[in-house]
Parts: C-alpha cells; sequence; structure tokens
C-alpha cells in the first residue's frame, strides 16, 4: 500500500515545521554545552542573554528567567561572584538598580558563541536582500507569535499532572 501523497505546499509546511522543530533543539543542545563549558545553569544563560543587549533591573530579568525575585536574586549575586555581571546604579533613576555583562562575561561568553557566530556569517552573506527582510520579518512575527502563547500558559498556572 502506497503512502497518501500530500500537496506540495502542505509536504513543505510539514518540512518547515520540522526543520524548526530540529533547530530549536540545536540551539538548546548548543546552550547546554556552553552552559557546562561555562559551568552555567540554563537561567543563568538565559540571564546572560538577555544582557547582551544592555543593562536590565533584577525584575526585567526575573520577568525574562521566569524566575521567583529571590532565585532572581540569588542568580545575580552568583554571576556577580564568577565575574560575568556587576551591578550599577541607573543613570535615569539613581533608586533603580541595573545589572550588565562585565568585559570578562562578554568575552567568555563570546568565546563560546564567536566561532558559531562567524561560521554562520556567510550563509547570511549568501542571502539576497528581499530574503534578509523576509525571514528577519519572519522571525520576528513568530516571536511575537510564540511570546504571545507563552504568556497564555504562564496565565493558566500548571498543568494538572
Amino acid at each position: 500500500m502506497s503512502a497518501v501523497r500530500q500537496p506540495a505546499r502542505e509536504q513543505l509546511l510539514d518540512a518547515l515545521g520540522t526543520a524548526m522543530q530540529q533547530y530549536q533543539r540545536s540551539v538548546q543542545a548548543f546552550d547546554d554545552t556552553v552552559g557546562r563549558r561555562l559551568g552555567l545553569g540554563p537561567a543563568d544563560l538565559r540571564c546572560l542573554d538577555w544582557l547582551v543587549d544592555g543593562p536590565k533591573s533584577a525584575g526585567q530579568l526575573s520577568a525574562a528567567t521566569g524566575l521567583r525575585p529571590a532565585a532572581t536574586t540569588a542568580l545575580i549575586d552568583r554571576l556577580a561572584q564568577r565575574g560575568f555581571v556587576r551591578r550599577l546604579r541607573s543613570e535615569s533613576d539613581r533608586r533603580t538598580v541595573l545589572v550588565e555583562m562585565t568585559e570578562e562575561g562578554q568575552a567568555r561568553t563570546w568565546e563560546a558563541y564567536g566561532p558559531l557566530v562567524r561560521a554562520g556569517q556567510p550563509l547570511l552573506a549568501a542571502l539576497s536582500t528581499e530574503q534578509l527582510e523576509f525571514l528577519t520579518d519572519y522571525l520576528r512575527r513568530i516571536t511575537t507569535l510564540t511570546d504571545e502563547h507563552r504568556d497564555l500558559l504562564a496565565r493558566q498556572g500548571p498543568a494538572d499532572g
């Protein structure tokens, strides 16, 4: 008995979904390997990732990592003791304490992620401007969709089990 043939578009949609899932698994496995290499847990690494684009408050990091405030404080303390981050006062509101990645933290994480970034640059350079615009738009929209569904699940609370 032969398999039922799906129309070409459905096959492409299935292939894209599979490729995205495989990519997500690959990124997660890479991040796990980086974490082990640096002696960091998943939440530690996620915190550092959020700090790449600039300082954040502890509250912002708590929301980003999904940790409770006390656990976020312990995470920041741990990363500060290891030289990855430092606390500083906000220039706009001196009452606000921000967390930023140190030069050492940037160097240590770049040592792990830099080779992958450099190896991926030729793949991006080979794309047309239109392809780059499409991919950028798609990634932004799928990120928004994922964030919306994460928020929905968070509001629902833990699953019964």
